[in-house]
């Protein structure tokens, strides 16, 4: 009877198969060293055939080391999968490939200005003006590849092969030399990736000429390019190490101030916008002399200047710069201002900050509005559940530390003297306060609290925001409660803005630093309902001795 024969035992031929497999992945990955160095080749053969752009500096082709172990481009294995990963649920890594691979942003007409791909193979390009349009496209083949490498260097193992094996220097010789926008995004973008890691941003960075193509990106006028860029700036610009090598680099280069205030002015790209925010917010937080700097251009007056034009009021371009951009985030979404509200407090930490908020009368106008407005009506309101502050804590912090330097150093401006702009304000400020205390109760079930280690860590790091918080309502309170007429309390009286519910709320907050303050109020409101003075003097003692 025949029977079906044993499997042949595994001949040496397989095992040396199973050998170099394995040893063509990349660290601890399953991503193919044979295809990367594929990908490369083709990306060297870009670069050599682009004419330069502009850049200041054109880096030399990789050395013979890399020349050696490039290979013939094929596509990747079956058994080594790269898949195209969905664009919001990636990270560190970007890459708009997933979404649609065939659409880029077109520097033409505005910076967010979008047009299609059409797909040009070298073969078919016969007129000058063929070659031309073929060097600001890209084949979708290589793009496809391209951005899959994008993709595969958020992975810490594929980020150090690629910095092994010179990848910088070559992402640096597109950048100097292609006038293709998308390619030049994912070039940016695989180099922030890279960047993630504390050991490749260090290199990175020391590499003066790389550092200056990156800066000249910035110049560039595709808003995904500008996104990338800035987004790797940021990247290098929060790694302790080597965040003054940028600083310094960037205050060799003024023209990155020019572009971008213009990208705050003009775009309407709310990602550009808040990145390109953080970037600023990031180098003010780290150099004041820069904040300084910024602030001063272009308050200068020209030297050829009539002496009757000479009087006027110079003209700040960072801070109407900064207000466009939040009113362009604003309008999308109010929880995104987070990072230019932060700016603005930055800004009114040195009296030249604040004096370039208040003495540009228009734009301190539209900047008190602004503020004005989302306290009044956008942020922490009275249908909010009280909890919603611990998410708008910091944005929070940062209004009202600007409209409270504002209200205090530039009160002749006639926004400020409309007797309907205290009354709110003192609203906003008591209903924060009051949603505040509700928020720092501690939870009735100690069962709940039972997982305490890592809950008193995130319950700490709240108090402290939260106390910052406070300090700047408190003190901005008390600044208006000394601005107070009789008219006005008893307006405020009358419409419930100063019941004595929230009077009671303000004093508990205010007492006892600012004693001599509610002390002020109390004789004032006795004038305009003695009965709510001696309500309030019952509850809190100390006032009825002093006064």
């Amino acid at each position: 009877m025949d029977r079906n024969p044993s499997p042949p035992p595994p001949g040496r031929d397989k095992e040396e198969e199973e050998e170099v497999a394995g040893g063509d992945c990349i660290g601890s990955t399953v991503y193919s060293k044979h295809w990367l160095f594929g990908v490369l080749s083709g990306l060297i053969q870009v670069w050599k055939l682009a004419p330069r752009v502009g850049c200041p500096y054109i880096p030399q082709a990789p050395g013979l080391r890399l020349w050696r172990i490039l290979l013939p481009r094929e596509p990747p294995s079956p058994q080594r999968p790269l898949p195209r990963r969905a664009l919001r649920d990636l990270a560190p890594c970007v890459s708009p490939a997933a979404a649609d691979p065939k659409t880029i942003w077109a520097p033409s007409g505005s910076l967010d200005t979008k047009g299609s791909i059409m797909i040009v193979s070298p073969e078919n390009t016969k007129s000058s003006s063929d070659d031309e349009e073929q060097l600001t496209e890209l084949d979708e083949e290589m793009e496809n590849e391209i951005c899959r490498v994008w993709d595969m260097s958020m992975d810490e193992d594929v980020a150090l092969f690629l910095q092994e094996f010179n990848a910088p220097d070559i992402f640096m010789g597109v950048l100097a030399k292609s006038k293709c926008p998308r390619l030049r995004e994912i070039c940016v973008g695989i180099l922030g990736n890279m960047a993630c890691f504390q050991e490749i941003c260090v290199s990175i960075s020391s590499d003066k000429n790389l550092g200056q193509v990156l800066l000249h990106c910035l110049y560039d006028s595709d808003p995904p390019t500008l996104l990338e860029t800035s987004r790797l700036l940021l990247t290098c610009l929060s790694q302790a190490e080597v965040a003054s090598v940028w600083v310094e680099r960037i205050q060799e280069h003024p023209a990155i101030y020019d572009s971008i205030c213009f990208i705050m002015s003009s775009s309407t790209n709310v990602d550009l916008l808040v990145k390109v925010g953080e970037v600023v917010d990031k180098l003010f937080d780290l150099d004041e002399k820069l904040m300084l700097e910024w602030v001063r251009n272009g308050a200068a007056q020209p030297l050829d200047q009539p002496q009757e034009e000479s009087e006027e009021q110079p003209v700040f371009r960072l801070v109407p710069c900064i207000l466009e951009a939040a009113k362009q985030v604003r309008s999308e979404n109010p929880e995104w201002l987070d990072v230019y509200m932060h700016i603005l407090q930055l800004l009114t930490t040195v009296d030249d900050g604040i004096q370039a908020i208040v003495h540009c009368p228009d734009t301190g106008k539209d900047i008190w509005n602004l503020l004005f407005d989302l306290v009044c009506h956008e942020f922490c309101q009275s249908d909010d559940p009280p909890i919603i502050l611990q998410e708008q804590k910091t944005v929070l912090a940062s209004v009202f530390s600007v409209l409270s330097a504002i209200y205090a150093s530039q009160t002749e401006q006639e926004y400020l003297k409309i007797e309907k702009v205290d009354l709110p304000l003192i609203d906003s400020l008591i209903r924060v306060l009051q949603n505040m205390e509700q928020c720092q109760k501690k939870p009735e079930n100690s069962a709940e609290s039972n997982t305490e280690e890592t809950k008193r860590t995130d319950l700490t790091q709240d108090d402290f925001h939260l106390k910052i918080l406070k300090d700047i309502l408190c003190e901005f309170l008390s600044n208006i409660f000394q601005a107070l007429t009789k008219e006005t309390v008893a307006q405020g009286v009358k419409e419930g803005q100063l019941s004595k519910q929230k009077c009671s709320s303000a004093f508990q907050n205010l007492l006892p630093f600012y004693s001599p303050v509610v002390e002020d109020f109390i004789k004032i409101l006795r004038e305009v309902d003695k009965a709510l003075a001696d309500d309030l003097e019952k509850n809190f003692p100390s006032l009825k001795v002093q006064t």
